[in-house]
Order: C-alpha cells, then sequence, then structure tokens
C-alpha cells in the first residue's frame, strides 16, 4: 500500500521521484507542486459532472460515474505513467490526498510502481508555502538605479560559488513598466509562491543569498511579505555605474523589439514622466532612437528608485563604483563587500 506523507517528508522524497498531479488541468493551471507532470484522472468536464453528482444525488453516484469516466482509461494510465517514471517510482497527490490521488496510487501500484501520496494533497503543500516558508538569516541584496545590469551581475554569483534567487527569473518579468517585453506570460501569483518556496527550500540557511532589489510588486505578483521584509532589513550594496553605460545596455536591450510594445509600455508610466516628456519619448521612439527614449523614462526611474533607497536604514546601504567594470568584475567585488 501507498506510504502517505506529509508535506516535507513527501517532498524530501519527491526529489528522487517523478511527481504526478491527478487533479484537473484546470487546477493544475491554477498552481502545482513546482517539476510536477499533469496527470489529471478527470477532465475538467469529468471533474465538474463528478462533483454535481456528488452535491446534487450522493457520493455513490459520483464514485460511479467516476468509474465509468475512468475505466476505458486505466491502461493508458499505466502505459502513460511508465514512460513518465522509467524507474517506477511516483509520488502522486491530488487536491486533498483523497479518492482521487488514492485510486490513482492503487492502479499503480497494481502495475508494479513504487509510489507515495501526499497526505492532506495539494491543500497541505500550499499552507506550507504560506505558513512555513523558510526565509534565509542572511540576504544581501544588489541594489542600482535601472540599466545598472543587476540582474546579469547576479547570474554571475553562481559561478563564484554563491547562493542566488532570482526573483525576476521566477516572475517571469523585469520589474519595470518594460518588464514583460519579449518574456513569457507570467506565472499566477500561487504559482509564483510555490516557486519562491521551493527554491528557498533548497537554500542552505547557513550561506548568504544574494537577491536582485525588488518593489513589493514584479509585474502583475507580488512577493510574499515575510521575504521583502527580509530583504528591506538586509545590507543592500549599491552599484554605481555611468548614465551613458545604464543607456547603452537599455538600448541594447530593447532595440530589437517592437516599437509598438515600447510604445505601449512608455503610455503607462505616461503620467509620471508628464504630458510633454512623454510626447518626446513617443516621437524617439517612433525613430528608432532608443537611448534619448530611455534617458527621458529614466527621469522617472532614477527618481523612484532614489526614493525608495532612502527609506532604508542608511546604515546598511553601501555604494560600490564600478564603472567601465564587467558583470564578473562586480560580482566579485560584491563579495568582497558582503
Amino acid at each position: 500500500m501507498a506510504r502517505r506523507l506529509s508535506a516535507v517528508p513527501f517532498l524530501n522524497q519527491a526529489e528522487c521521484r517523478t511527481i504526478l498531479d491527478v487533479r484537473s488541468p484546470a487546477e493544475y493551471g491554477l498552481g502545482h507542486i513546482p517539476g510536477a507532470f499533469s496527470f489529471p484522472l478527470f477532465t475538467d468536464e469529468e471533474r465538474a459532472q463528478v462533483g454535481t453528482l456528488y452535491k446534487q444525488e450522493s457520493k455513490l453516484s459520483a464514485v460511479l460515474q467516476g468509474l465509468e469516466f475512468t475505466g476505458p482509461k486505466m491502461a493508458q494510465f499505466v502505459r502513460s505513467a511508465l514512460s513518465l517514471c522509467p524507474d517506477g517510482k511516483a509520488a502522486l497527490y491530488c487536491w486533498r490526498g483523497g479518492m482521487r490521488s488514492g485510486s490513482m496510487a492503487w492502479l499503480l501500484e497494481a502495475a508494479g510502481m513504487d509510489i507515495v501520496l501526499l497526505e492532506g494533497g495539494y491543500k497541505a503543500f500550499r499552507n506550507e508555502v504560506l505558513h512555513a516558508c523558510p526565509i534565509p538569516s542572511e540576504i544581501r541584496v544588489i541594489g542600482g538605479f535601472t540599466g545598472s545590469r543587476k540582474s546579469e551581475i547576479l547570474c554571475c554569483l553562481p559561478e563564484l560559488g554563491h547562493a542566488i534567487l532570482d526573483l525576476e527569473a521566477l516572475a517571469s518579468h523585469k520589474g519595470s513598466s518594460f518588464g514583460n517585453i519579449a518574456l513569457p506570460p507570467q506565472p499566477r501569483q500561487e504559482q509564483f509562491e510555490n516557486l519562491i518556496y521551493m527554491a528557498l527550500r533548497s537554500h542552505d540557511p547557513e550561506r548568504i543569498l544574494w537577491v536582485e532589489d525588488e518593489s513589493k510588486a514584479i509585474g502583475k505578483l507580488r512577493i510574499p511579505d515575510s521575504l521583502h521584509a527580509a530583504m528591506r532589513d538586509s545590507r543592500v550594496i549599491f552599484i554605481e555605474k555611468s548614465r551613458e553605460e545604464r543607456l547603452l545596455h537599455i538600448a541594447a536591450s530593447y532595440g530589437k523589439e517592437s516599437v509598438d510594445e515600447l510604445k505601449e509600455a512608455m503610455q503607462r508610466i505616461g503620467k509620471r514622466l508628464g504630458g510633454q516628456a512623454l510626447k518626446e519619448a513617443m516621437e524617439f521612439l517612433e525613430f528608432g532612437n532608443i537611448p534619448a527614449a530611455a534617458a527621458i523614462s529614466l527621469q522617472y526611474y532614477d527618481k523612484a528608485y532614489l526614493f525608495g533607497l532612502e527609506q532604508r536604514d542608511q546604515k546598511l546601504v553601501t555604494r560600490l563604483k564600478c564603472a567601465g567594470l564587467t558583470d564578473p568584475e562586480i560580482a566579485g567585488l560584491l563579495i568582497l563587500q558582503g
């Protein structure tokens, strides 16, 4: 019989197993354990019918209808599971750890597979995410004005043996009005929280964790309160680069992107820029002068970032002159400062 494990032991076991989410595709789309495959017992429509029968008639009616749906698919379930789990080891969960995961576990065990189940289901995992997210004791924040290549510098640190949490990569957004250009759609808020939890769970709490300075929101997503509060109370190393270097980086990053998308992003900060500045920026974009348009946007972004920096305890802010240095060189300086 499949072993039932609470959230943390289940996740430990799942590190060496294939995770199968047997909820419906719609449930999976809202949020799932990162790395899990969608392996639905029911389609969305089938789940809705079974649920309606359970509420309006009886549990027996719902079970019988469920068997009508799944019976013809049992052989395919086994074939698919063995294809996804060549070693025969799987970790299963449904919404509450009830009949769906239990039924699938029975079937796959009958086929000779080694199965563990998540006690309490995905709901138990979400409870762990929301109430037991492991916040590192030591965080270092990389700060700097827009165009300072903070993300690129952050990504150099693992090569030097240091741990990072790349929130913008997890959020699929670069954090500004222009941050969604040329990136995949953002995950749901629930999935963003799941991704952060799993990343922090794998972090050694004895090591410093490096992050990029972020506001509370990254695009449409919000950083969990506990993590953002820890970031705000941590030491910031502010990268100082020349305005010219920053403009060159912005132009290189967005120079090949759609003018219409750039205009739309500029419109979103139009009120903060002011009517005349917005008009000039739009004209520069129309003629392909990205550096000039970027220079206008920096009037807003630099002021906004500086205001946020000044709200911090200035004893925790270290300024690092980095003009003319490469990303790996700056990463090395950050480590010496940290």
